[in-house]
């Protein structure tokens, strides 16, 4: 199995967009949504079954236990996160400033607070013909990675045989991403033709390298800026990078989205670039 993994340097350039299209083109049997903090790939990819749903437990969490609490304060005074206050006598915990530290703990003379497992989010699973494997972590927590993580396993052991995977990973430089890029075979970065487009491709693809994974760049709305579209192909040659693709601005791509489905479906140029930019994948994959 080889396994494509497409990433953005930022957000809005088009990457879902893309990885559904290449999903369609392919018709990849083993599909993940690695960007857990806003994943958005199920909107788009048709699933054929319910899915399998798991809990994912992150860090630990104040709890308070207030039959204990005697509300004085001691919790709150000592907490440098502003996470716990004393409210109508008893201390509640703010679950999104609360790190886990575990001083609100050792201060409580009435052992009324203790540290607990915190549920942090939710990883699916769609199983049948073809495998899915998504997740959706909740607004505040960390371990952004370790979910990724289980995300790509998940994918890869209840896969069939199949020829290729393709996964849709995070935007950025992060912790998602770098768990992302680990065990894939060539990683395709989505750029913009734009000035923070191409400082954010750069720091991508130097961020990438250090795993050692092929690299692939193609550029998403070329025709927006002819000279920024320039400024990435003359990195691409400097840096031994290919790019594979220059897909151009296209009404009918945002109506097929919109409408829930993909790019693929319509006869417009971005489909045509698109398709042209997946012979050039195969011959790097291949």
């Amino acid at each position: 199995m080889k396994k494509l993994l497409i990433l953005s340097g930022k957000g809005g350039t088009g990457k879902t967009t893309i990885s559904a299209a290449l999903i369609r083109l392919s018709q990849a049997k083993a599909i993940a949504d690695c960007d857990v903090d806003a994943p958005n790939l199920h909107l788009v990819v048709p699933k054929d079954s319910k899915p399998q749903r798991y809990a994912f437990m992150g860090g630990d969490k104040a709890v308070v236990d207030a039959t204990k609490c005697s509300g004085c304060g001691a919790c709150e005074n000592h907490c440098r996160f502003n996470a716990i206050h004393v409210q109508d006598g008893k201390a509640i915990v703010n679950e999104y400033t609360c790190e886990g530290c575990g001083v609100c703990t050792y201060v409580c003379q009435n052992e009324a607070v203790h540290l607990e497992e915190d549920h942090a989010g939710e990883r699916e699973l769609y199983t049948g013909e073809q495998v899915f494997s998504t997740a959706q972590l909740k607004m505040g927590r960390g371990n952004s990675g370790k979910l990724v993580t289980e995300v790509k396993l998940a994918m890869l052991k209840a896969a069939p045989e199949c020829e290729l995977a393709i996964t849709d990973g995070s935007p950025g430089i992060g912790c998602p991403v770098i768990s992302s890029v680990s065990g894939m075979d060539l990683v395709l970065v989505v750029a913009e033709p734009s000035g923070s487009g191409i400082s954010d491709l750069k720091r991508l693809c130097k961020t990438a390298e250090t795993f050692q994974t092929q690299l692939a760049v193609c550029v998403n709305k070329y025709d927006v800026s002819i000279e920024a579209t320039q400024e990435i192909e003359d990195f691409c040659r400097d840096t031994g990078l290919p790019c594979v693709g220059k897909i151009p601005y296209d009404p009918k791509a945002i109506a097929a989205v919109n409408a829930g489905g993909s790019v693929i479906d319509t006869d417009g140029p971005a489909a045509e670039a698109i398709r042209n930019m997946y012979k050039e994948l195969k011959k790097l994959l291949y």
